[in-house]
């Protein structure tokens, strides 16, 4: 298999070509072992010395690093090459169609587009930049972000960070993070008869969904952040009943809440635990277990930050748009912005298509992704 020298399209239909599901999302899925082997070795025939960092069993990270010439500053550009399921899909997954200047297939737009974008930077940036130019294509960023955190704890670093995810061309310095929560709610049980006896989990646990409504509702709403806007919760599952005739014993909410900047955990967990005491002011025998199941904190940068400043500057000279926007979803920017990376977002490919059961990214915006970030780290870099 050859891919041309610096040809971001062909690389992007290579890896769409591969199975990459994330087997902790998608049980059975193959994970992301032969699309790091194939990326890797495409990035090996075009010069770069690219290296398998094994995160979990089969699962490897594929790290390559430009060197400069010394004398400038580092940019690492990264990226995930993990997948989500396939139900639904409204054509073939992993065919890599191409039709009316787009390329169709699980993966495309998120965010196998961007990777392949900054892999043929890289290859076009041989021998042209003075600071080094860290690439790295990640594993499990859809689930808890295994292959960042790793490339983190071994001490890879740079003086700033571009996460290539779908933003139409735009530039993305922040987004929400996110606090999972599974909630017990207690009742006891008994005969459908007793109403002096049981205690109704379902109907208690409804008692807290409605207070977390209104706090959605309510008090959200009067936080908000520049780029993203207001905080949100919504009830994701909810498990409970054991018969037609029996009191439930136990009922389960697990809900998400997504976070802005300069929002906590504990400031989660102190909100829902003043929910809780509202509805036990009502029903004194309304009793909980709450545990945080996983979380992952929100992402931002300072729009004056230089790796936001120089991105515009060459969007402008691009005559491309210069507005900073929030990213909707989750990235890996928040990691490497907590180990003390700047990162933002800025990638090829519409992020409305990701995980959707039509899945494309237009070649023109990958080859224009490709553009900005050679133009980007000559500047950055030198």
């Amino acid at each position: 298999m050859r891919v041309p020298l610096g040809d971001s399209a062909a690389l992007v239909r290579e890896l769409v070509r591969v199975d990459s599901r994330n087997p902790s999302l998608v049980p059975g899925g193959p994970g992301e072992g032969s699309v790091a082997r194939l990326l890797a070795e495409v990035l090996g025939d075009w010069g770069l010395d690219a290296q398998l960092q094994e995160v979990v069993p089969g699962r490897p990270n594929v790290v390559a690093k430009l060197r400069g010439a010394g004398g400038g500053r580092s940019l690492m550009l990264n990226g995930h090459i993990d997948v989500v399921g396939v139900e639904g899909m409204s054509h073939p997954p992993f065919d890599a169609l191409e039709n009316g200047g787009r390329i169709y297939g699980r993966g495309a737009c998120d965010m196998k587009g961007g990777v392949a974008a900054m892999c043929a930077a890289a290859a076009q940036l041989r021998g042209q930049v003075k600071g080094d130019l860290v690439l790295a294509a990640v594993v499990d960023e859809e689930w808890k972000s295994l292959g960042t955190t790793a490339l983190i704890a071994s001490g890879i670093r740079a003086d700033a960070a571009i996460v290539t995810e779908p933003t139409g061309l735009a530039i993305m310095p922040a987004h929400r993070g996110f606090v999972w929560m599974e909630i017990l709610v207690h009742g006891r049980a008994a005969h459908g008869s007793r109403w002096d006896v049981g205690v109704d989990a379902i109907r208690h646990a409804g008692l807290l969904l409605a207070e977390l409504d209104r706090i959605d509702a309510e008090e959200l709403p009067r936080s908000t952040h520049p780029l993203l806007g207001r905080a949100s919760v919504h009830a994701a599952v909810i498990e409970g009943g054991i018969g037609l005739s029996t009191y439930p014993d136990r009922c389960i909410l697990r809900i998400e809440r997504r976070t802005i900047p300069g929002e906590s955990v504990a400031d989660v967990c102190a909100e829902v635990d003043r929910a809780c005491a509202r509805v036990r002011d009502k029903r004194p025998e309304f009793r909980v277990d709450v545990d945080v199941l996983f979380s992952q904190p929100p992402s931002d940068v300072d729009p004056n930050a230089g790796i936001v400043c120089a991105l515009s500057e060459v969007l402008r000279r691009e005559k491309l748009s210069t507005s900073l926007l929030g990213m909707s979803a989750w990235t890996d920017a928040a990691l490497l912005n907590a180990a003390g990376i700047p990162a933002i977002c800025f990638g090829p490919g519409d992020v409305g298509l990701a995980h959707a059961a039509e899945e494309y990214i237009e070649v023109r915006e990958i080859q224009r992704a490709t553009e900005v970030i050679v133009s980007l780290a000559r500047s950055w870099c030198n």
